[in-house]
């Protein structure tokens, strides 16, 4: 018997279906991704199979007892619930545990003298070990120190929609559960937090349904793909290299049109070819098999989505020179000395933990904000376009054919052809019955797709373009992929997905949050491999400090203590071990925190507090552990 099995399902939302007859089933442990473009579905699925909303035809059933977690693209917060409230908010009682476990260390760190804490903690630690609610503890912690979850008083009406995205996520990850059903996880977490939560997932012992647009997630995870599109249901074994290649042979079978994505799946494919996974996990005859498909029609498109529009200006050798660059906010420096020039057709790509200052450096390339110190030349021939993270100047009240043509009238293609804005947009999957609609009624992705054409209507030559992924589907990010591929001007990206980053820039300029930038040559994976590298040798030449002494076992204890300082060398051991995970999760937090500046401060003002606290406990422990064997 499934997990879940969804039988003849159909829905549509007014005068338009979504799809019908859907049936599949979800086995246990089994990992499924969903593919699909903004708007046909994908969502309105996973709420389906959540139980969050009905279908209109057929049924979805459910083994008995099976736990399902589901995390929606917008979860619903309650602006004055604390994010310890909503992290633990499961009726499990051993997440109950955990949740009073956690409070408790919270309040033991703003109070490390009160006894009745440590009698609390001492409870409580009793509690979990006779439930074995260890490992969900140790779960928990694990996905709230690599989210940089650390302030569990904060309100959740005060952070950031991306500190708010990591703490659902965490809450549902943290749900003992048959099935993890997640919309978008990938989306607002840095790279590094993504190849986490692909490791994390891999491990699981979860079943796991997902829609993201991350496709070395998608490769790496999964092990089938069901592709929602224009009312149909496809399914694919296998993850998204066996999916291109699926759709490529059913494209080749039908004899189907739009030369201009089978140009893009032939490039595609090409270029997984060419990669580390493909040399080292493929068969020969596999391979030469694509080669052949490759060599013969192209594949079809299932829509007419195509970038065409081309600068009419030539970028000059000046584009953009930087020197000195320094930004400061709320006294933090952000940017600290920055020197750096771009030249005509270089592909940047930046990286680095959220709030770590990538979108403030567009920003200052871009003339949005100034420098507190430092210049930045912009050559006299640059063109400037820049796609940013909320989509500024989106109108919702304006509608989509205004406000293309409010831009312009007529949009010159590469051939020189003059294309009204409303053929544009229908090249965009936007169709004349959706041209009149207001900005408000679109999806959030469609709304993304939207700002992007207008971004590049006028033709730019120069493109800054922050986390340009986020909330694109996976179609129009391939065919985006090859528009840059093609585009000869230069180029500067922000983003957290590997894929997209490996795919269109040679050069990356990493973040790490001191204010300086380092440069490595090639893409995302090459980045990834050398800062390994620089790393291992750093810890290799850096001296070791010793390290605290680790606390005895209970029975080795007592001789010359007083029954006052056995006590305390307990209650040492306790904490030593609690401001040990303190420091890690502190450490973990700050590099991969949002961009709540104030947050970081405290954060390092906590890291800094924690360690002196450390230091401290481990010299009394030290001192009593001498008294105890009778050696002071």
């Amino acid at each position: 018997m499934h997990l879940v099995a969804v039988e003849s399902i159909a829905k549509q939302f007014d005068e338009k279906p979504l799809f019908s007859g859907v049936t599949f089933g979800v086995e246990t442990g089994e990992r499924v991704g969903v593919i699909g473009v903004n708007g046909s579905g994908k969502s309105t699925l996973l709420r389906i199979l959540a139980g969050v909303e009905t279908p209109d035809e057929g049924r979805v059933v459910a083994r008995s007892g099976a736990r399902i977690a589901y995390l929606p693209q917008n979860p619903a917060m309650a602006a004055e619930q604390t994010v310890l409230d909503y992290l633990f908010a499961s009726d499990d009682p051993r997440m109950r545990l955990v949740r009073d476990y956690e409070a408790a260390v919270a309040s033991l760190h703003n109070a490390p003298d009160d006894e009745s804490l440590l009698d609390q903690l001492h409870d409580l630690s009793e509690q979990i070990e006779l439930v074995g609610a260890w490992d969900a503890e140790r779960q928990a912690r694990e996905i709230l120190t690599r989210l940089g979850i650390v302030d569990f008083s904060q309100q959740l009406g005060n952070l950031s929609g991306g500190q708010r995205r990591r703490v659902a996520l965490a809450a549902t990850l943290m749900q003992p559960a048959d099935l993890l059903i997640l919309d978008e996880p990938s989306n607002h977490i840095d790279a590094d937090t993504v190849a986490w939560l692909e490791q994390f997932l891999g491990r699981a012992t979860a079943a796991v349904l997902l829609v993201t647009h991350d496709r070395y997630f998608l490769d790496r995870l999964v092990s089938r793909v069901i592709e929602v599109d224009r009312g149909q249901v496809r399914y694919y074994d296998g993850g998204y290299f066996q999916f291109l290649t699926a759709k490529a042979e059913r494209a080749e079978t039908q004899k189907a049109g739009a030369a201009r994505y089978k140009s893009v799946l032939r490039k595609e494919l090409a270029w997984l070819q060419r990669g580390a996974r493909a040399r080292s996990t493929k068969q020969k005859a596999r391979i030469e098999r694509i080669g052949e498909l490759q060599a013969r029609a192209p594949a079809e498109t299932d829509a007419e989505l195509v970038f065409t529009v081309r600068s009419p200006q030539r970028l000059g050798k000046r584009v953009l020179e930087v020197e000195g660059l320094t930004k400061v906010f709320d006294g933090r420096t952000v940017l600290r000395d920055v020197g750096l020039t771009i030249g005509r057709g270089e592909r940047l790509g930046i990286v680095g933990p959220n709030g770590i200052g990538k979108s403030t450096l567009l920003n200052l390339l871009s003339g949005r904000i100034a420098p507190d110190a430092g210049t930045i030349i912009q050559g006299e021939t640059v063109r400037l376009a820049y796609y940013d993270q909320e989509s500024a100047g989106l109108d919702e009240r304006m509608r989509v054919i205004d406000y293309l043509a409010d831009a312009a009238q007529l949009i010159q293609g590469p051939d020189g052809a003059l294309l009204t804005a409303g053929a544009m947009l229908e090249r965009f999957l936007f169709p004349p019955s959706a041209q009149w609609a207001h900005i408000g009624s679109l999806s959030g992705g469609e709304r993304r797709r939207l700002y992007l054409l207008r971004t590049l209507v006028f033709g730019p030559n120069v493109l800054l373009l922050d986390e340009p992924t986020n909330d694109l589907d996976i179609q129009t990010l391939t065919i985006l992929e090859d528009y840059l591929e093609d585009f000869d001007g230069s180029l500067v990206i922000a983003s957290h997905d590997r894929y997209f980053l490996d795919r269109t820039v040679n050069q990356i300029l990493a973040l790490d949050g001191s204010g300086s930038v380092e440069g490595y040559a090639g893409g995302y994976t090459a980045y990834a491999e050398e800062r390994k590298r620089r790393e291992a040798t750093r810890r290799v030449s850096k001296p070791k400090s010793p390290a605290p002494p680790a606390p005895r076992p209970k029975q080795e204890r007592a001789r010359g203590l007083t029954f006052k300082q056995q006590r305390e060398l307990a209650e040492l051991e306790i904490r030593i071990a609690q401001l040990e995970e303190q420091q890690a999760r502190l450490n973990a937090a700050i590099a991969s925190l949002g961009d709540d500046y104030e947050e970081l401060h405290r954060s390092s003002e906590a890291l800094a507090q924690t360690t002196v606290d450390l230091e401290a406990a481990v010299d009394r422990w030290a001192e009593l552990s001498m008294i105890a064997e009778g050696t002071a």
